[in-house]
């Protein structure tokens, strides 16, 4: 089994392309999962059989195409799972595809450090390092029984597992993301609370065209002001319907935002992440007969038209308010 996890070199608001760049990859495996916003994973199991090409050679033909037919490049890592599929990805470069052969695992994961393992964290890592287990390959050496005593039974045995190659993960055709988020980090640590303003209308516009995009609407927005000394604060609002309408977004962030009662904090950057997505077909919006909030949403109708049209940044940020 080999497995492909392709990365499309789009820019950050250019979500709407992905579906189509999803589809060239179905023209050579029914199994692709898509990694939004500009990802997905690909199992050639069938398909090397099918076309008689290696995972190399197949995906050579899948950069070409989406060169020729999107004028898009892309990296591409390729492994006997996802999960090595994704580590590969990093070792990958466009126009060259890394592959991590089945003979090679433990090769290719031996001088590895361990926080470059899928699922362990900066607190887990740093545990581990304490004790001298800084690589996979050390980790997979270590007794099971240690590793358990340091992470806990379950965690211990999934992180000899990945440690020694064993992926168990599989792709998963037709996965829906749960949650878009976008930053608006601040070239110098900010005090303007004006500023912080219009980096939320910037965020909240973005991830409303960008669900729009996809077809979902969101349930929950959450809002995270990191701040010149490192810490952050973070606070999430439940929507009164789901809604993918910037401007509802905007409102949402900016109450958020005002709730916080900040008082000359320096913020080093805001972040919105719109989570609990649903298709926007099983949606509903409840009427407010607002002639304002309707030609809002009619407005919005011919920004995403000329997004689709012109690239994303046909439409400048703030635009929309003005």
């Amino acid at each position: 089994m080999t497995i492909l996890c392709v990365r499309f070199q789009l820019p950050t608001v250019y979500e709407a392309a992905l579906p189509g760049l999803l589809g060239l990859l179905e023209e050579f495996t029914p199994v692709v999962e898509a990694l939004p916003p500009d990802g997905a994973l690909a199992d050639l199991r069938g398909a090397e059989r099918y076309f008689g090409r290696g995972a190399v050679e197949l995906a050579s033909v899948i950069r070409v195409r989406a060169l020729a037919l999107h004028g898009v490049d892309c990296m591409i890592g390729a492994g006997p799972g996802p999960m090595l599929a994704r580590m590969a990805l990093r070792d990958a470069r466009p126009g060259v595809t890394c592959m991590v052969p089945d003979d090679a695992v433990a090769d290719f994961l031996a001088d590895r450090p361990v926080a470059a393992l899928p699922g362990v964290g900066k607190a887990t890592a740093r545990t581990l390092c304490e004790y001298g287990l800084d690589t996979l390959g050390r980790v997979a050496a270590a007794p099971l029984s240690t590793l358990q005593r340091l992470v806990g039974t379950r965690a211990g045995r999934e992180l000899h597992e990945k440690a020694s190659g064993v992926d168990r993960g599989r792709v998963v055709p037709n996965a829906v993301s749960r949650s878009l988020a976008t930053e608006r980090p601040f070239s110098r640590d900010e005090l303007d609370e004006d500023r912080h303003r219009r980096a939320l209308l910037s965020a909240a516009e973005e991830l409303g065209a960008r669900l729009r995009a996809v077809d979902k609407v969101c349930g929950t927005l959450t809002l995270t002001v990191r701040y010149a000394d490192r810490s952050a604060t973070t606070r999430s609002r439940t929507l009164k319907e789901p809604t993918a309408h910037s401007a509802a977004l905007t409102r949402a962030a900016y109450d958020m935002y005002e709730a916080l009662g900040l008082q000359r904090a320096r913020v080093r950057s805001i972040a919105l992440r719109a989570e609990g997505l649903d298709p926007a077909e099983q949606a509903s919006h409840q009427l407010t007969f607002d002639p304002a909030d309707e030609k809002l949403r009619r407005i919005e109708e011919v920004a995403d038209r000329a997004r689709a049209k012109f690239g994303p940044y046909a439409v400048m940020p703030g635009a929309l308010a003005a």
